[in-house]
């Protein structure tokens, strides 16, 4: 990548990382972009490293990856990556990427979970799907691959899969985690529903009314992306795939690949498509926000608030609808640029739109926060405190509703956020009340920035053509969805397709922390803390409770369970 060294960031952090643990510590610094650096460090480091750059210099774990690079240099690559934040200057923020090789014939690396819990996810996930060993690691269970997928094969490995392949089935054998003492009841959640495509199990353990400890397994529908991106599709078509992800904020993981694609390629990407980028993330963001706002006020009990945010919703939809023709923003990115530019009358019809927004907007949240019931039920509710965000990293409301002002876009900016006025949001009271507040005030944050985008856009092209795609170079790409930041790494390939890519979606972030949101809370109020995280998940649907002491059990419909925590008064979990 050409740029001048006057143009690079963070030579503090290499520095830094020196002094402390010697010169000989980093083997190797790469800059992809001018804020993009890798630092290669051996394995045996690879703990020191990332715990003195997450805690002693305010960095956040936003992504890890793992590499079958033995066809390039004949060992395995693990690829730590952190936002370094919290610079007084925000042009000094950066990332940093802390990368280590494996040997193929020594697949194992010290775990860096033990020091920095927000890795535990990642290293899990490393393991399964390259049988990565990561030695010390607090949760040794699988995370992704089911319980009957073979011993000693590894789907992400080059040479690894034959799709013909298919293991038996067998019982699940999950090892959910055990929680005893005199009265505690056992309480699962899900994972399956005929009508929903978003399973998830969770185990509440329930003293009485309240939960003294959860455990979760998800990852019951793991589609397979990363490998089809790699083997079957090209450069633009993984862009189409990339916004199949989420079937609420899709367009912001395609802004995130093609940045990830542009950055390794060093394409720059015309200034009026940035701003039509910016434009409708911001509308996915409206959209999305007005529905789990919706949602937030069915599950206090307070249905006319549910449709008449999801009739205001609407009209973010026709927003979409006017700018891509669809009601979803699908289709518009390639790499390089979007397909469609925005015409005047367009322009027009988005503003006008906007401005019943606002008006509309204004007298709902009037209407909900003086609602006794809703601040009765979010507020001290689902507390995330700050310590337990500290150390997982969790993303978008989720963290600013417990007083980080940790926002993608201005952290990091991208796309046209940097060239129209805006603030990020925040709120300190850790609860269900602060993250849902925190989404009324983004929505008007999202109205000012597609204002000022529609009426400052540049003239000019919308799509850079004519490039050529460098084998194997690498770098990341970052958005901030909805629920917060989504983090795409690639590495080219020499066949016009991708060696590798790694899809982070905001909430993969968000559910670790969860098991602390739901101690100290009542069972009742368990869908409502699931709901203010905003995650891709639906899938609540039924409920087992088992009376771990009397041997008793019952099945209690999704109904009933929704009715309780919206009523909170006859339990159905009474056996």
């Amino acid at each position: 990548m050409s740029f001048s060294s006057q143009m690079k960031r963070g030579k503090k952090y290499p520095d830094a990382l020196k002094d402390k643990f010697g010169t000989a510590v980093i083997l190797e610094e790469t800059y992809q972009t001018p804020e993009q650096l890798t630092i290669t460090v051996d394995r045996n480091n690879l703990p020191d490293v990332v715990t003195e750059l997450y805690y002693g210099h305010n960095g956040w774990l936003s992504n890890m990856i793992g590499n079958d690079e033995r066809s390039i240099n004949g060992c395995y690559a693990l690829y730590y990556i952190l936002s370094m934040e919290g610079n007084q200057n925000p042009q000094d923020n950066m990332w940093v990427t802390v990368k280590t090789l494996i040997p193929e014939n020594d697949p194992q690396f010290p775990s860096v979970t033990p020091r920095v819990p927000a890795a535990v996810w990642y290293e899990r996930e490393v393991r399964d799907m390259f049988g990565l060993e990561p030695e010390g690691i607090p949760d040794a269970r699988r995370l992704v691959l089911p319980d009957d997928w073979p011993d000693n094969l590894y789907p992400l490995r080059k040479d690894a899969m034959d799709y013909r392949y298919r293991p038996e089935s067998v019982e699940e054998k999950y090892d959910f985690i055990e929680v005893e003492g005199e009265g505690i009841v056992e309480v699962p959640l899900g994972p399956l529903h005929i009508t929903s495509d978003e399973p998830g199990h969770f185990r509440l353990f329930v003293d009485g009314e309240y939960i003294v400890d959860a455990d979760y397994r998800l990852f019951y529908i793991h589609r397979g992306m990363e490998k089809t991106a790699e083997n079957r599709m090209d450069y633009d078509q993984v862009n189409f795939l990339a916004e199949r992800v989420c079937g609420i904020c899709g367009y912001t993981h395609s802004v995130a690949y093609s940045a990830a694609v542009e950055s390794a390629n060093g394409i720059e990407v015309p200034l009026r498509a940035q701003y039509i980028r910016t434009i409708l993330l911001e509308v996915e963001r409206l959209h999305s926000h007005f529905l789990n706002l919706g949602l937030a006020a069915h599950l206090v009990g307070f249905d006319s608030g549910f449709m008449h945010f999801f009739r205001v919703r609407e009209k973010a939809m026709k927003m979409a609808e006017i700018l891509t023709g669809g009601r979803k923003t699908y289709g518009m990115n390639l790499v390089g640029g979007v397909r469609r530019d925005i015409l005047k009358e367009e322009r027009d019809q988005i503003l006008r739109l906007i401005t019943e927004l606002r008006k509309e907007l204004d007298e709902l949240l009037d209407i909900l926060i003086n609602t006794p019931n809703f601040l009765m039920r979010t507020r001290g509710v689902g507390k995330l405190e700050r310590d337990v965000a500290r150390d997982f990293s969790p993303v978008g409301p989720n963290m600013r509703g417990s007083g980080y002002a940790r926002d993608n876009r201005a952290d990091h900016p991208f796309a046209a956020y940097d060239r129209v006025p805006w603030e990020v949001v925040s709120k300190d009271g850790c609860d269900v009340l602060s993250r849902e507040l925190v989404r009324a005030g983004e929505l008007y944050q999202a109205f000012n920035i597609i204002e000022r985008c529609l009426q400052e856009m540049p003239p000019g092209p919308i799509l850079v053509e004519g490039f050529s795609y460098k084998p194997y170079t690498y770098a990341l790409g970052a958005t901030e969805a909805p629920r917060g930041e989504n983090v795409h790494w690639v590495m080219t390939g020499d066949n016009q397709k991708l060696y590798r890519w790694r899809a982070r979606a905001a909430t993969y972030n968000n559910w670790p922390s969860l098991r602390y949101m739901f101690r100290g809370n009542a069972i009742s109020d368990a869908p409502l803390i699931v709901a203010s995280l905003d995650p891709c998940y639906s899938c609540t649907e039924r409920v087992t409770v088992v009376d771990v002491r009397k041997k008793n059990v019952k099945t209690v419909s999704y109904n009933e369970l929704e009715n309780y925590c919206r009523e909170r008064k006859y339990s159905p979990l009474k056996l």
